[in-house]
């Protein structure tokens, strides 16, 4: 009977354990940005030829450039933001999507014919709750990762990208 007591609060410090364990993975928001943020904006783009591929771009203009940003969480994707370039201060993050993209996909009954083809990539689920005009931001602050919420992001039109000139022959 002994056993059977000792086993059972062993399971259940077991499990108290594992729930606390759990809080330690949740990632917390701060409620300020560590440096001032200008107006957030993304706008989406698509290339003009067939296969060129499409994507969004979401801008965060920064007053200050000595926090460094890391990625950007934006409706269920995460991407890296760089410097946009020749414009210092503000950060770019880019969403790369399926839409006009040039698929070279070989099918066939013979499986070795079909080798070269590349696998589905699944997309990972990010670990914050989103409406579709708010964003979560990664910086690093000494050794440690720290998130910031980003609200009422505006869009800009649609940049369409125009097809390369025909070559004269």
């Amino acid at each position: 009977m002994k056993t059977l007591k000792s086993i059972i609060s062993i399971t259940a410090l077991a499990f108290v354990m594992m729930g606390f364990s759990q809080c330690s993975t949740t990632k917390k928001i701060q409620t300020e940005a560590p440096t001032t943020i200008g107006k957030v904006y993304f706008q989406k783009w698509v290339a003009g030829r067939k296969g060129g591929g499409a994507g969004l771009n979401i801008f965060i203009p920064v007053n200050d450039t000595s926090v460094m940003f890391d990625s950007v969480y934006f409706r269920g994707k995460v991407a890296k933001l760089t410097p946009k370039y020749q414009e210092e201060n503000i950060y770019v993050g880019k969403f790369i999507s399926a839409q006009n993209k040039e698929v070279d996909l070989i099918m066939s009954n013979d499986p070795k014919a079909e080798f070269g083809n590349k696998k589905a990539v699944a997309e990972t689920k990010i670990p914050f709750e989103l409406k579709s005009n708010e964003c979560i931001i990664s910086y690093k602050e000494g050794n440690k990762i720290k998130y910031f919420k980003i609200e009422n992001i505006v869009e800009k039109e649609l940049i369409p990208y125009p097809s390369a000139p025909p070559m004269k022959q």
